[in-house]
């Protein structure tokens, strides 16, 4: 087994009587894609706020030792009021190097870097917010819906670059999403929460639970099938033409 960088035994959040999570236990190890999935009001951006230790409830949460996080959260407005160039943005959070090597890592290229960050479309920000999550290498990324505002054209390219940083990182990955389309394909195990843990495992196991199958219906199991590109985007989710790229 590989390192373990974070786990949680028996999480219960509640909120006055209402119960949002209910006996949740959990371990994310390095190396791998972790996706949790979950109808609306499910409990997943509160299990996140607790892994993080950003909400408390009982049962025990344990961070490895010295863990550095990146998170990319799942609504991010910049105020229109404050100009502010993706570059200035990025050097709020990591020295200037770095931060500039997170960017071109991700797709966003120097002219991108001078333009106002409230100017950006919904693939460029997606992009920019994965750039200040990762220029500090971080042990563990954690996504809650990190492509939001992209559109579907976008998301393929997007997720198979996350499954490239985890590589290339040597990161764990906890993704919060409901693209299931496209995440199965690249997660190495799925958790599927409604208050508590439904079901988890691999994509195929998972999306023939009995569980899952009521939450989401016998039809989901299409997200199985691979997205096949026959053109590339441009960070906008525009087609660019001339290219291959089988995903």
């Amino acid at each position: 087994m590989t390192e373990v960088l974070l786990s949680a035994e028996h999480l219960r959040l509640t909120a006055g009587r209402l119960v949002i999570l209910e006996d949740v236990s959990l371990a994310i190890h390095r190396g791998e894609i972790v996706t949790l999935i979950g109808p609306n009001g499910s409990g997943k951006t509160s299990l996140l706020k607790a892994l993080l230790g950003l909400q408390r409830g009982s049962g025990s949460v344990t961070r490895k030792k010295g863990l550095t996080i990146g998170y990319v959260p799942q609504q991010f407005a910049p105020d229109l009021s404050l100009p502010i160039t993706v570059n200035r943005f990025l050097d709020l959070f990591a020295e200037t190097t770095a931060g500039r090597a997170a960017l071109a890592r991700v797709g966003v290229d120097a002219a991108t870097g001078e333009r106002q960050l409230s100017a950006l479309s919904g693939g460029e920000m997606a992009r920019v917010l994965l750039a200040r999550a990762i220029a500090g290498k971080p042990d563990l990324l954690v996504l809650d819906e990190p492509l939001a505002g992209v559109d579907i054209a976008g998301e393929a390219q997007l997720y198979q670059l996350i499954a490239e940083l985890r590589d290339e990182l040597s990161c764990g990955i906890l993704l919060v999403s409901h693209d299931l389309h496209v995440v199965m394909g690249q997660s190495d195990r799925i958790i599927c929460l409604n208050h508590h843990i439904c079901c988890e495992g691999d994509a195929k196991s998972v999306v023939r639970d009995p569980a899952f199958i009521a939450l989401f219906g016998s039809r989901s199991a299409l997200a199985l099938y691979p997205h096949h590109h026959d053109h590339a985007h441009s960070l906008s989710g525009a087609p660019v033409h001339g290219h291959h790229d089988h995903e």
